[in-house]
């Protein structure tokens, strides 16, 4: 039988940013979310209730690219103003700036170990710098164009890179030799990452495209052309059993790995999406765009354990053979699973996060301070339009987070086919559904009443408008009827 899946629920919608979203990175500790903006500024998105969020200034250009160290101490962004820079997450902003690219800086990671840090650049190189001697250590240097995107893997040893050749390159971090060239990409390769396990590694492109390779046998395993436009960024769920996708289509796919097929698209952003990633733990996922906005995501599809995903395979009545990421080739929707759904974020939350910019003391070894950075601290109100979103969190006013916390998802019904062991789970599924489908009509109808309320809101305020403008016309004609009569009078 068909498993039920829930819907990833929007849990937080958080504007503060003036441009496009370019970025983002959850803390390890869950506490923490970085994004970077094309407003040159790294916000640090404090996820308790009522906790500040925090922007720093320095970079005097697009920030491109923003990571956490593994232990959360540190935060590395990496912008066209062709610089690099290590942020401590704090009030004081201070951060040490790193120079020896020659152009734009597309990408910054860390290692594993968080001792160094990969970027990549449009100076056509890969640069290795020691995080703890805050130094560059050593390039490499055989892509012929733009380089987009560098990884490190799991163990270290290898780094991954692509870029605007149309190549994807694998490093040996030992000898810095080029040990691997996949030029399978058919047009710019954008991003590029490991799986968990090292075993995998995943590019985009371009031309829409999504690639897996495996690096045990050198072989294309899955291709995906799931969106309509460039993809810009994607990211491995920890498991690696699923993959988020952000595209200029303005949506987010949801491919699950282990079945190879889109299992969701979230139409969250107006605009093409520009970043997406999970947390370290896979409970939560963000987006962001050319919108401005920030969405924070819980992944509620992943819930089950993969022991759990395995005993639904053997009870088939026409089981697939035993699914992993190192040997699956894409294959059709099963038609006994639910087909790909799209959900439709209708409105958004309202939340008021004060954002505090924080005094940007800034270092490097025997280079200058950049300028721009604000010494005084501002508080704004950064607030989200208002609403019901189909998934909401409270805004934390007192102890009325969960009261107020509404969830409106629609959960599409799933069609049952094969043949189910007994009856009575067949009709327990039924009932569940009807639940939902209730619980979808009631908030239709709250929704509807919403939008009769605003109507009924806008029609009273337009006839009081129109009352006013017959008023002031009807003492205009008054006046001028008056001053045309005052010669006849006087006469």
């Amino acid at each position: 039988m068909a498993s039920v899946l829930e819907d990833p629920a929007l849990e937080r919608h958080l504007k503060g940013h003036k441009d496009a979203v370019t970025c983002t990175d959850f803390n390890p500790n869950r506490k923490q979310l970085a994004s970077g903006s094309a407003d040159k500024s790294l916000m640090i998105w404090n996820l308790a209730p009522k906790a500040r969020a925090f922007r720093y200034v320095g970079h005097q250009d697009v920030i491109t690219s923003v990571q956490f160290s593994p232990f959360g101490n540190l935060v590395a962004s990496s912008s066209k103003d062709r610089t690099v820079r290590l942020w401590t997450p704090s009030m004081k902003g201070e951060s040490t700036v790193f120079k020896a690219h020659t152009a734009a800086v597309r990408s910054v990671a860390f290692s594993h170990d968080g001792h160094r840090l990969v970027t990549a650049s449009d100076d056509k190189s890969v640069k290795v710098w020691s995080v703890q001697r805050q130094c560059f250590i050593y390039s490499l240097t055989q892509h012929t164009n733009w380089v987009r995107c560098a990884r490190f893997s799991p163990d270290g040893r290898l780094i991954a890179s692509c870029g605007d050749d149309r190549t994807v390159r694998l490093w040996d971090t030992s000898n810095k030799h080029c040990i691997n060239c996949f030029t399978d990409c058919g047009g710019s390769a954008t991003f590029v990452d490991f799986n968990s396990s090292g075993t995998c590694i995943a590019s985009s492109g371009a031309d829409s495209s999504l690639k897996i390779w495996d690096l045990r046998t050198n072989k294309l395993i899955q291709h995906y052309q799931v969106h309509s436009a460039g993809i810009n960024s994607f990211s491995f769920h920890p498991s690696s059993n699923y993959l988020i996708s952000g595209s200029s289509d303005s949506t987010v796919k949801i491919l699950d790995l282990l079945e190879g097929r889109l299992i969701y698209t979230l139409h969250g952003h107006k605009g093409a999406v520009i970043t997406v990633s999970f947390s370290r733990t896979g409970d939560l996922f963000a987006s962001g765009g050319v919108d401005c906005q920030v969405l924070m995501w819980r992944t509620n599809f992943d819930k089950k354990s993969y022991q759990e995903v395995l005993q639904q395979h053997s009870r088939r009545s026409t089981p697939d053979p035993p699914p992993h990421l190192a040997d699956i080739h894409p294959r059709g929707p099963h038609l006994h699973h639910p087909q790909p759904r799209a959900i439709q974020l209708l409105n958004g939350q309202t939340h008021s996060v004060p954002v505090r910019t924080a005094a940007n003391s800034q270092h490097s070894n025997g280079l200058p301070a950049c300028h721009g950075a604000s010494s005084e601290e501002e508080e704004e109100s950064v607030s989200e339009s208002g609403g019901n979103s189909g998934s909401q969190v409270g805004t934390g006013k007192g102890g009325r987070e969960e009261d107020e916390e509404e969830r409106g998802q629609t959960h599409p019904l799933e069609v049952l086919s094969g043949h189910p062991s007994c009856l009575e789970s067949t009709l327990r599924h039924i009932v569940q559904q009807l639940d939902i489908l209730t619980q979808t009509v009631s908030v239709l109808e709250e929704r509807l009443t919403l939008t009769e309320d605003k109507l009924k809101e806008c029609l009273l305020n337009q006839s009081q408008l129109l009352k006013g403008v017959r008023s002031s016309e009807e003492r205009r004609r008054a006046e001028s009827e008056g001053t045309d009569g005052s010669p006849e009078d006087s006469t």
